[in-house]
């Protein structure tokens, strides 16, 4: 398998996901994969916006082997957990930033929680490229049931995915497309935008991919 996705097949219609996902970190390096940026600048500008203090805590929800982790780390900041539906991706980045008492690694699935849904009082939610991948009305729903449910007062939600005029499939997954009134009305009324952009990400095969970054606070 490659993550280049003119090459990535998906042949299975009941597909294994985890074993999906795993397969993809066991084959690639880090900057080999199709999502692999080289710094974080686009969510580490967000970050900076809230204003959160070092010892807030963020999950990062779809880590991998994310150079975001390595990035937090970098500024200072000491409660860190990093998630993903891959065990691979997370060894490969424990291997990468080293086991400390600033990040957890926190193997789970977003839509069938087990872990994540005993979190609470989380400060930052971020997540890049993860919520695109749920098609169905259940599983978003979940998604942000949980973020609901995790996420502290006043806390804070970076999501970024691709953007209406995004690419449809990545790593030969389908994808749900993002605009603005769409992630308003998941999150719904008890959350305000502060910012959003668009930002077209080049991915490590020269392929462009538009994105949209939002962030939002909870009002209470």
């Amino acid at each position: 398998m490659t993550t280049n996705e003119s090459d990535c097949k998906i042949t299975d219609p009941d597909i294994n996901y985890k074993k999906h996902w795993n397969t993809a970190y066991l084959t690639n390096s880090t900057e080999k994969l199709g999502w692999y940026e080289e710094n974080s600048e686009q969510t580490l500008a967000l970050i900076k916006e809230t204003r959160i203090s070092k010892r807030a805590t963020i999950l990062n929800v779809g880590s991998g082997s994310s150079t975001l982790i390595d990035n937090l780390l970098e500024a200072g900041f000491t409660n860190i957990i990093a998630n993903d539906l891959s065990d691979e991706s997370l060894d490969s980045l424990k291997n990468r930033v080293g086991d400390n008492n600033e990040i957890q690694f926190l193997v789970d699935d977003i839509i069938s929680p087990t872990k994540l849904n005993e979190l609470k009082n989380i400060d930052l939610w971020n997540d890049r490229a993860v919520l695109h991948f749920f098609l169905k009305d259940e599983e978003t729903s979940t998604y942000f049931n949980l973020l609901k449910k995790v996420l502290s007062p006043n806390g804070f939600v970076i999501i970024a995915v691709f953007a209406k005029n995004g690419a449809e499939k990545c790593c030969g997954l389908p994808l749900k497309r993002y605009d603005i009134d769409m992630l308003q009305k998941e999150l719904g009324k008890e959350f305000e935008l502060l910012k959003t952009f668009n930002y077209t990400f080049v991915n490590p095969f020269g392929g462009e991919r538009p994105y949209i970054y939002t962030l939002f606070q909870r009002k209470n």
